[in-house]
C-alpha cells in the first residue's frame, strides 16, 4: 500500500502520525513479550527462573543498571536578564542573547 503524502491535508498528516505512532508501540509491546517469553524458555532450560537471574518478571531490562539522580543532565549556568524562564547550561549552541551578553562584557552577571 502506497500513500501519497503530499495530497494529504495537515489534520490528516497528524491522525497518520499518531496512528503510526501508536502501532509502533503496540508493535513493541509484542516484540518485548515475545522477547520475555523467550527468555524464560532459556532460563527455564537451564533450571533458573528470571528473578534468579536477577531480571525482573515484568520490568524493563535485569535491575542491575545505575540510575541518574533526578534533575537535568546539564544544569543550567546562565538565566535571561529579562524572563527567568530562559536559561543556558553553558553546551551547545549559544542563544542570541548570551551572544550579546558576551559582546557587552556582561555574561558574568548572567550567571546563576
Amino acid at each position: 500500500m502506497k500513500i501519497d503524502l503530499e495530497k494529504m491535508s495537515r489534520e490528516e498528516l497528524t491522525d497518520l502520525r499518531a496512528r503510526v505512532d501508536a502501532a509502533l508501540e503496540t508493535l513493541a509491546d509484542r516484540e518485548r513479550d515475545a522477547a520475555r517469553k523467550a527468555a524464560e524458555e532459556a532460563a527455564g532450560k537451564y533450571g533458573f527462573s528470571l528473578a534468579e537471574l536477577g531480571i525482573v518478571p515484568g520490568g524493563k531490562g535485569g535491575g542491575r543498571r545505575k540510575t541518574r539522580a533526578a534533575g537535568p543532565v546539564n544544569p543550567p549556568k546562565y538565566r535571561h536578564p529579562t524572563d527567568p524562564k530562559k536559561t543556558w547550561s553553558g553546551r551547545g549552541r549559544k542563544p542570541d542573547w548570551i551572544k550579546d551578553a558576551e559582546q557587552e562584557g556582561t555574561l558574568e552577571k548572567l550567571a546563576i
